[in-house]
């Protein structure tokens, strides 16, 4: 596996074309607080141009569907315990 995005121009809903880089990071700090009572996002959306604030990231694919999401599920956990998780049926190569 390559170390390396391939920027790709992808065709949203409304038209627009996007051509940036989204890095999604995960706050174990919120996932703390949670855990003490507070209700934070845990999972930041970030470009250039903004950070959005989500507890699910629905992830897509050139084709428009849906790739993978990435779900904060504090209530109902995994069986192993994992309270945030990313789910594709699409092929994934360990680095």
């Amino acid at each position: 596996m390559k170390n390396e995005l391939k920027k790709e121009t992808v065709n949203s809903d409304l038209g627009a074309v996007f051509n940036m880089k989204t890095i999604i990071h995960v706050n174990q700090h919120n996932i703390r607080a949670n855990s003490k009572g507070e209700n934070l996002p845990v999972i930041t959306c970030k470009t250039y141009k903004s950070n959005q604030y989500t507890n699910e990231a629905v992830i897509y694919g050139q084709d428009g569907l849906i790739a993978a999401k990435i779900i904060y599920s504090p209530n109902k956990p995994l069986s192993c315990g994992a309270k945030v998780w990313i789910e594709t049926y699409g092929k994934v190569e360990n680095g």
